[in-house]
């Protein structure tokens, strides 16, 4: 999992937002697949992003401090469909959808940050801050799995990409 976490970090340091993104949306999927490999991928994918992520885009708003989900884990799940899929952040075609119909991304701002603003049904999110919660999210999950056998074997299996140097048949 380190290599796909390295790869996310190098693209919001090279600022290669679309691959940054492309990264931090599949992750979820990933390691819903380690945890409960014979789960369909959409509940698979919204279970885990609810409990490592969600919260993270969960506060109280307004007078009365009111809940509100910034970011539910079905419209993640919507967004990565659009996005792995049709290069999209429209939603609005998308089964899974839940409250939102499209995304902004924004790029970090030379000061300040501009994330988690929503008007009607479209949320702008700050990209590196949106992929730095995928990061420590996926670090969290880690920990709290690094003492189950199972995934532990699975995340062994992960594809790797080898150095032509060190191939040898």
């Amino acid at each position: 999992m380190e290599r796909f976490l390295s790869s996310l970090e190098n693209a919001i340091n090279s600022k290669n937002w679309y691959a940054a993104l492309f990264v931090a949306l599949a992750l979820p999927d990933i390691c819903g697949k380690i945890e409960d490999p014979n789960g369909d991928v959409g509940p698979r994918y919204r279970a885990w992003f609810k409990k490592y992520v969600e919260p993270k885009y969960t506060s109280q708003v307004g007078a009365n401090q009111r809940m509100h989900v910034f970011l539910s884990a079905s419209d993640c799940y919507a967004l990565r469909c659009a996005y792995l899929h049709e290069g999209a952040d429209d939603i609005t075609e998308q089964n899974a959808r839940e409250a939102l119909d499209k995304f902004h991304f924004i790029e970090p701002p030379q000061s300040g940050l501009i994330h988690c603003n929503q008007s009607n049904q479209v949320l702008q999110l700050q990209v590196d801050i949106f992929c730095n919660d995928i990061i420590s999210s996926v670090k969290h999950w880690l920990i709290d799995n690094k003492d189950n056998k199972d995934i532990t074997e699975r995340l062994n299996t992960l594809i790797t990409i080898y150095e032509a140097k060190n191939i040898r048949f």
